[in-house]
């Protein structure tokens, strides 16, 4: 396990590290943990859209299938019974469970108060958003 990148970062996101969260939860005792919302629909879409049929060995480990594309079933259940387990995992440690749903909204308001800090005077960063992508394809870039 990659425990020693662990130790010299302050936060982690995308595979491996949703997967593991039990295992960091128990080798690193108060951590905070952040379970971004999203609608299965529109993550599957994504899924799709982003990685098609390329298959990669860490997403057969997560889905038991490599790629999303003609996969989306497999995808969605694995995705929210993941969210399940986690939710599951911090019913009663609710301190350490932030429930984060950028497409509604939530932003600096709810996550620098988890965090401990000062909440930010400035836009919530959100790269790689579909609208952009698809305007930045219509103009040939």
């Amino acid at each position: 396990m990659a425990y020693g990148l662990v130790e010299n970062y302050d936060a982690f996101q995308d595979n491996p590290w949703p997967i593991i969260y039990k295992e960091l939860d128990k080798k690193f005792p108060g951590s905070k943990f952040i379970l971004t919302l999203r609608d299965s629909g529109s993550w599957i879409k994504s899924q799709v859209r982003h990685f098609g049929r390329q298959e990669t060995p860490m997403r057969k480990w997560i889905y038991g299938v490599g790629f999303p594309e003609g996969n989306e079933e497999v995808y969605v259940k694995r995705f929210e019974k993941h969210n399940m387990e986690v939710l599951t995992y911090f019913k009663d440690r609710l301190k350490d469970l932030l429930l984060l749903d950028l497409a509604r909204g939530d932003g600096w308001e709810k996550l620098c108060p988890f965090l401990g800090t000062e909440i930010r005077n400035s836009p919530f960063p959100h790269a790689n958003k579909a609208s952009e992508r698809e305007k930045a394809e219509a103009q040939g870039l």
